[in-house]
Order: structure tokens, then C-alpha cells, then sequence
């Protein structure tokens, strides 16, 4: 007579003690906890005190239209394209999703929970950012604020799902934090991360304009000033998700 062995799903509250290990872990790299929040803080407050003198559409300050929107952008792209795929690296290599495959507990789960944590990170550098903008430099609100809000949670799917192709190709962690840190900064760079797009030939700054990082500066720059947002640079976001998470799903193993 043979027995079956019933195997059970993992239930909400293992869901949520992966989240909370994760965000544990999350806490204890000082650097990558840090980096992601202070550096683009520092750009504005560097940025801050000149650029929120300068009145450049509408009443608003280029601090709102143009300094903002980087800042924030950065958040998220420092997040998603570099630390994320460290973790998920470091977590191939010491053999920890090869061990949670063969139990009920899915490598998949621990996607999951780096993603939600990565979110939550991005949350609160997105509230800090804001905070010293509005309380200490005066900046105001996003003219369209639910459209502020959706192209913001389109570029975090866009930043994560290039955040994955990095993940998926590099074969350690040292190795993520490399490809990640280039393809950080060449986005950046054609995204006017370094004096603007204006400061950048006209084709350059058009495949720029493009690519997730600049499509996501200029589409939160509109939603700022209260312009229809260019439906291009939706495109460009959701097309470069859709890339980012077919190419991911193609070359990521998890040993």
C-alpha cells in the first residue's frame, strides 16, 4: 500500500517571514541601503538652492521640473539596476535557490521578496527626497499627481526589469554590482543624469530620451508642469518591462 506524501504551499506567513529576512538583509549592506537615498539626496541638495530660483514653466522651478524628476528617477534605476541584482547574484552563487527548489518553498519566492523589499526601499528614498524638496526648499507637489504616480510606478517596473536582465547574465555578485554600475551610469548619461540632454548632441539625447532613465526624467518632468505626458516615453517604459522581463525569463537560472 503506498502512501502519498501531501505536499503544502508555503501559507501567507512564510510569504511574510521571507519579506522580513530579506529586509534584513537589505539593512545590513550599509552601502547599498545607503547609496541609493543619499546620493541622489546629495544631488539635490547640491542642486536645490540655485535650481529653485530659476523659474522655467508655469511659475514652477527647474528644481520641480528638472532636478526632481532626476533624483527621483535615480532612486529607483540606483535600486533596481544595481542592488537587486547583487542579491539575487549572491544568492545563486552560495547555492540558496538550487536548495529552495527542491522544497516547497520556490526560488521564485525569493524573487518576490527581494522585489517587495526593493519596492519599499524605493518608497522611502522617494519620501525622503520629497520631504527635504518640500520642506526645506519649498518645492511644490506634481501639477498631475496621479499621473506623477503611474509613470512612477511604470519606470520602477521598467529599472527592475532591466535590474533582472543584469541579474540573469552575471555570474557573481561582484560581477553584478559591475554590469549593474555601467549600465547605471550609461543610462544615466544618455539620460541627462550628467548636465541635462540639452548639454548632449541631438541624436544622442533622442535614443536618450528612449532608453528607461530618460524616458522616465522627461515623463515625470511633464506630470510636474502638468503636461500631457508623451505617450513615447510610456511606450518606451512599458516596452523596455516587457524586454526586461522576457529576457530575464530566458537566460536567468537559478544555479
Amino acid at each position: 500500500m503506498s502512501t502519498v506524501i501531501e505536499t503544502r504551499r508555503p501559507g501567507v506567513n512564510a510569504w511574510l517571514t521571507l519579506v522580513v529576512c530579506e529586509a534584513k538583509m537589505v539593512v545590513r549592506d550599509t552601502s547599498g541601503l545607503v547609496v541609493p537615498i543619499l546620493l541622489p539626496l546629495l544631488i539635490l541638495v547640491m542642486s536645490a538652492p540655485s535650481a529653485g530660483d530659476q523659474v522655467v514653466d508655469g511659475g514652477l522651478t527647474a528644481l520641480e521640473v528638472y532636478v526632481l524628476p532626476l533624483v527621483l528617477t535615480m532612486v529607483l534605476a540606483s535600486i533596481g539596476v544595481i542592488n537587486m541584482p547583487s542579491f539575487l547574484a549572491y544568492y545563486r552563487r552560495t547555492g540558496i535557490l538550487r536548495r529552495l527548489a527542491v522544497t516547497p518553498a520556490s526560488p521564485a519566492m525569493v524573487l518576490v521578496a527581494q522585489v517587495v523589499v526593493s519596492v519599499l526601499q524605493a518608497l522611502v528614498g522617494l519620501a525622503v527626497a520629497l520631504a527635504v524638496a518640500f520642506l526645506a526648499f519649498g518645492a511644490r507637489p506634481p501639477t498631475d499627481l496621479g499621473a506623477a504616480f503611474a509613470v512612477y510606478a511604470l519606470a520602477m517596473a521598467a529599472m527592475y526589469a532591466v535590474g533582472m536582465i543584469v541579474a540573469a547574465v552575471a555570474p557573481t555578485p561582484n560581477s553584478a554590482v559591475a554590469i549593474g554600475l555601467i549600465t547605471f551610469f550609461a543610462l544615466g548619461a544618455l539620460g541627462g543624469m550628467f548636465g541635462g540632454s540639452g548639454s548632449l548632441p541631438d541624436a544622442v539625447a533622442a535614443v536618450g530620451e528612449r532608453l528607461p532613465f530618460g524616458a522616465a526624467v522627461a515623463a515625470l518632468s511633464a506630470a510636474w508642469v502638468g503636461a500631457a505626458v508623451d505617450p513615447a516615453h510610456l511606450i518606451s517604459l512599458g516596452v523596455a518591462t516587457v524586454i526586461g522581463v522576457a529576457t530575464a525569463a530566458l537566460l536567468f537560472r537559478w544555479d
